[in-house]
């Protein structure tokens, strides 16, 4: 990911989390911003993978279980609820477009049967919570240096191997950024 000229906070921008940011829940991760207005932000950690398989925690939607994986930690917030990030190549009832074709949420079973017949194009993460702020808290964060705002890319959202998007978003930042990006990984990532 290039360097970017700070950014306004939007949906569908990443909020990455500095060096600065000590906090746990938000160590060395990458957010999408899925809502932002002036009531508050809620967006999704897409950086973290849990060692949950989407067959455990979502055994009835058989046409996710392939495509899907293992689901991913959103947030801190009512971590007992269930988001849907996807793209695919035909619109999703219901679903929020954030960017870029990926959509939030959608019905449920139209997505399973798209993914189903989808040869290979589609992609879909589960989340597991989700991060949220309210009205204030994260120009708050903004002001204290806690977070970087990038243009959100699919291919970051979508990534392999979750546990290189913070260090190489942050590498790409360069100066004193190419230092941090040595960090060994905080070992909640794992």
């Amino acid at each position: 990911m290039e360097q970017g000229k700070p950014r306004k906070v939007t949906r569908g921008v990443f909020l990455v989390a500095t060096p600065h940011l000590t906090d746990p829940n938000f160590r060395q991760t990458v957010v999408l911003i899925c809502e932002h207005g002036s009531g508050g932000s809620l967006g999704l950690v897409v950086n973290r993978r849990t060692d949950q398989h989407i067959a455990e925690v979502l055994p009835q939607a058989t046409g996710l279980h392939e495509k899907a994986g293992l689901v991913y930690f959103g947030g801190p917030v009512q971590k007992d609820s269930l988001l849907i990030l996807h793209r695919t190549d035909r619109e999703v009832p219901e679903a929020r477009p954030i960017f870029d074709g990926v959509c939030l949420g959608g019905e449920m079973e139209f997505l399973e049967d798209v993914l189903t017949r989808d040869k290979g194009d589609g992609l879909v993460r589960v989340y597991m919570g989700y991060a949220g702020w309210a009205a204030g808290q994260l120009q708050f964060e903004l002001s204290t240096g806690s977070w970087l705002v990038l243009p959100a890319q699919m291919g970051v959202v979508f990534a392999r191997d979750p546990l290189q998007v913070w260090p190489t978003i942050i590498r790409a930042q360069g100066d004193t950024y190419t230092l941090y990006a040595t960090m060994p990984p905080d070992p909640s990532l794992n």
